[in-house]
Order: C-alpha cells, then structure tokens, then sequence
C-alpha cells in the first residue's frame, strides 16, 4: 500500500508527490505532531505507544516510496506542512 499521487510541480520544475495516506494515519501523524511524546499522542487517541508508532512507521514509508524520505520527526512535520496535513497555526 505505498500508492502516491502527483501533487503539484515545485518552482525548480520537479514533481513532488503527496502519499496517499488514510484519514487515521493522518489523525494519528497530526496528534503525534503536536504532541510532545509518543505515549502522550497515544494517550490522546486511546492508542497503545506500540500503535502509534506502527502508524507513523507506515506513514513513513508511503513517504519514502513517494520519494520523500522523512527519518526525523522535524523532515516528516516539513513534509505534513508542504502536503498540508498539519497547519502551522495547529501550534498556536
């Protein structure tokens, strides 16, 4: 399940693509996002840690297959604000 879609063409003229990514991976990276740690986003969403970091795990992977690399927390929640599932002022 790594299918991607074509997002839009960047201002250097490659394509960036957007992971297709399910309506709980995206409710799950944007609670992992805002948290502070992982047992807290679990803790939000009724979740085991271990579940939590299955999802973002898989999240990461559809980003990685997108051509997207995101091993770091701050290289996934770069890429969540260029693809538009989190939202800067989500921090506020």
């Amino acid at each position: 399940m790594t299918s991607a879609v074509v997002d839009h063409a960047p201002a250097d003229g490659s394509l960036r693509q957007r992971p297709a990514l399910s309506p709980r991976e995206v409710e799950v990276l944007r609670t992992w996002l805002l948290a502070d740690t992982k047992e807290e986003a679990a803790r939000s969403l009724y979740l085991a840690p271990t579940t939590v970091t299955t999802y973002i795990t898989r999240v990461r992977s559809k980003y990685l297959a997108a051509g997207r690399p995101a091993r770091s927390k701050s290289r996934l929640l770069a890429h969540a604000l260029r693809d538009g599932w989190i939202r800067l002022e989500d921090f506020a």
